[in-house]
């Protein structure tokens, strides 16, 4: 029981006092938002009781990308409050990002009076329909509408986002219901969070099939990345490994056995010919890495996944599906396997090799960003949290050429929305403060939440944000080089003076038109105790080997 409970238990106290109360016990150390007249009640709460940590952003859109990246590096629920109607709004982009993140999240809005409600009174900060809205951009939505209900809908909500498959849940509710007065609940015990276990007879017949493989080779998705001890037990019985770009990490990426996140490189897909069984586990296998669904995959496929939709509902069909728990299933397949395979004696040498020409094609495409992909991972080593906005530098060597040793240690904007980089890494550095956060952006990506920089400062959080400004939206130049003829319309952007940005919002900064010393500047950056931008000036650094025109395809 917290300072002051006793007092309040004697007293009426507010619904925002009881759902701040509730989220002390649901383990919540820290909540992302903007205050509003139509969230105080909540916030006048969290400042009261000093329980939770609220880091108040520059905007809503930011704020839900700081809580995401705090849940999905904490591994623990992320908490975000905004206010009403066009803050609402605000947050849909960044709630669509968690909700392809699949990260537990729980997004508590204002709503105006309920007498108000739902009538278009023109009442301010009013939005026709917000509750709409949210559930298409939620796993779930919720409407508080009384104070005597307001607790049960936040524990079933709180369940909801923690129930794989994870997401974000939203909860609005009305102001005048935030104020009500109660009785000080006697349970405030979040619900469980159940987990669901693989029918038995499914894992012993998908043990019997693979038990005759010869060279058994697991994909790893997002779903598995509470599996990483499961996993590591069919490695040692001869599997190998290869993930989705959400998945690195579920063993370290320099595991002899993995293929890391190479997982659409030529060199490895005709390794995948070899293989005479794969088992999916937790990915989509999204169309970006999957060359659009035609990259060919081992055959028999096996899949295990929590969501049901994933039987037959997804390009790829499985010979064999398998609904479950991720870390209860692959368990459960360890212990029906062992002992029981005989695996070629070849297949080890066999992944290192195709990992080795893949990588090698990477390297042969950086130009002079190699030397800088290279540095990152000697300066920064198994303490790097590695976050990344979506930028050409990081689908040609961020996603995959930057060592990842754990399953919470990458985060990166997986729905392909840029401006995310900053915030995401702001909730990184929240969550482990321990760490070193590096952050790669674009200079686009930057300036559409740059007001962020000053949350960062504000908060005392350190990032080293390596700032790669190409003065335009290179991807698409060179899509439209590519094939629209070379006509260039609205890709190239006017840049700003970095550093001028970087000193006025308390950042360190240096700039570099080369990268002879970058060894030296990203040393000199982790020893700094301040936050820096390191601000690449690629046109005068110079291109890529080879450019980069999108996710790549199969003609």
């Amino acid at each position: 029981m917290f300072q002051g409970d006793i007092q309040d238990m004697l007293d009426k106290v507010t619904v925002g006092e009881v759902v701040s109360a509730f989220l002390e016990q649901c383990g919540v150390g820290a909540a992302f938002g903007v205050i509003s007249i139509h969230n105080m009640p909540f916030l006048d709460a969290i400042g009261r009781r000093k329980n939770i940590r609220f880091i108040a952003s520059r905007g809503e859109a930011g704020a839900v990308n700081m809580a995401d990246a705090y849940a999905r590096v904490g591994k623990r629920l992320g908490v975000v409050f905004t206010s009403t109607g066009v803050a609402a709004g605000n947050a849909a982009g960044s709630l669509i990002e968690a909700q392809t993140a699949g990260t537990p999240l729980l997004h508590i809005t204002g709503q105006i009076e309920t007498q108000h409600l739902d009538k278009n009174h023109a009442y301010i900060h009013e939005a026709r329909d917000q509750l709409a809205m949210l559930k298409a951009v939620s796993k779930r939505a919720y409407r508080v509408t009384s104070s005597e209900t307001a607790l049960s809908i936040f524990k079933e909500a709180v369940q909801k986002a923690m129930t794989p498959p994870m997401g974000p849940v939203s909860i609005e509710i009305p102001i005048n219901i935030q104020e009500a007065q109660l009785d000080w609940p006697l349970d405030f015990t979040p619900l469980p969070i159940l987990s669901k276990a693989p029918e038995q007879n499914e894992v012993e017949k998908l043990a019997r099939s693979l038990s005759l493989a010869k060279r058994p080779l697991l994909w790893l998705g997002g779903g598995a990345r509470q599996a990483s001890e499961a996993v590591m037990r069919l490695i040692d019985m001869g599997f190998g490994v290869v993930t989705s770009v959400q998945g690195r990490g579920v063993i370290p990426e320099n595991h002899p056995a993995s293929l890391g996140a190479f997982n659409m490189f030529s060199s490895v897909e005709n390794f995948y010919s070899t293989c005479d069984a794969m088992v999916v586990v937790g990915s989509r296998l999204r169309g970006n890495e999957t060359l659009k669904y035609k990259l060919k995959l081992p055959s028999p496929m096996y899949q295990i996944d929590i969501d049901p939709s994933a039987e037959n509902g997804r390009p790829y069909i499985a010979n064999h599906f398998l609904l479950g728990d991720s870390k209860l299933t692959l368990e459960s397949l360890a212990d029906h396997l062992e002992g029981k395979l005989s695996v070629d004696s070849r297949f080890g040498d066999d992944v290192a090799k195709a990992r080795h020409d893949a990588e090698i094609f990477m390297r042969s495409g950086l130009g002079p960003y190699e030397k800088l992909m290279d540095s990152i991972g000697k300066t920064f080593d198994q303490n790097l949290i590695w976050v990344r906005d979506v930028t050409i530098s990081n689908s040609t060597w961020g996603n995959r050429g930057v060592i990842i040793s754990e399953s919470n240690h990458g985060v990166h904007a997986l729905g392909g929305g840029i401006g995310h980089g900053l915030q995401m890494a702001i909730g990184a550095a929240i969550a482990s403060p321990e760490k070193d956060i590096v952050c790669l952006v674009g200079d686009g990506g930057l300036q559409v939440n740059i007001g962020e920089l000053a949350t960062a400062i504000q908060e005392g959080v350190k990032i080293t944000l390596l700032l790669m400004n190409s003065h335009d939206y290179e991807v698409i130049k060179n899509i439209q080089k590519a094939d629209y003829g070379g006509r260039i319309y609205f890709s190239d952007i006017y840049t700003p003076e970095f550093q001028g940005i970087a000193n006025s919002n308390g950042w360190d900064y240096q700039k570099l038109s080369n990268l002879n010393s970058i060894n030296e500047i990203l040393k000199q950056a982790r020893a700094n105790p301040k936050s820096i931008m390191i601000e690449l000036d690629m046109p005068e650094i110079g291109p890529f080997s080879r450019a980069f025109g999108g996710p790549p395809v199969k003609k």
